[in-house]
């Protein structure tokens, strides 16, 4: 069973699928809202997860990194890959990217804890956000709510602003 959430960004709704059995500890918390995505590599990924906004702040919803759960099943096969932002083995923090296509040589590197539900989604992703690298005119803030419980329990969908 799975958690979904979505991504309300100021360029459309991205609908994302945790995988709650493989990371736990990422898929039970929501922590990021009002957060942008700072750094948006056209082709390969967008980035967020920092409060400050900068790409060099963020801590942990556990207050420090915490390490890796990797699963050799999970890999970076397309766009709409959910991980883990990194500066080595187990330095987890807050930020985390999706991917805007293929990107093999990740795996084993960051913890994937998530993917865009339906091709559709990751169509949406690929237009919405594979966008020149231009960090002060594309910021787009996320929102995030929960839909369904992993448990089976519905919840109503909410957006925090």
């Amino acid at each position: 069973m799975s958690e979904s959430v979505v991504f309300e960004t100021s360029l459309g709704d991205i609908q994302l699928e945790l995988y709650w059995n493989h990371a736990p500890k990422l898929s039970k918390r929501g922590y990021y809202n009002g957060v942008i995505f700072h750094r948006i590599i056209s082709d390969f990924m967008v980035q967020g997860g920092d409060p400050t906004g900068t790409g060099r702040g963020g801590t942990s919803i556990y207050g420090q990194k915490f390490e890796d759960e990797l699963h050799p099943e999970l890999r970076f096969t397309g766009a709409g890959i959910l991980a883990m932002a990194n500066s080595g083995p187990n330095t987890n923090g807050s930020q985390f990217f999706l991917t805007l296509g293929p990107t093999p040589y990740l795996d084993g590197k960051h913890t994937i804890f998530g993917s865009a539900k339906g091709r559709r989604q990751n169509t949406q992703i690929k237009s919405c956000l594979n966008v020149p690298n231009t960090i002060s005119l594309m910021r787009k803030y996320i929102y995030s709510g929960c839909l369904r419980h992993p448990r089976g329990e519905t919840q109503q969908k909410h957006y925090f602003r």
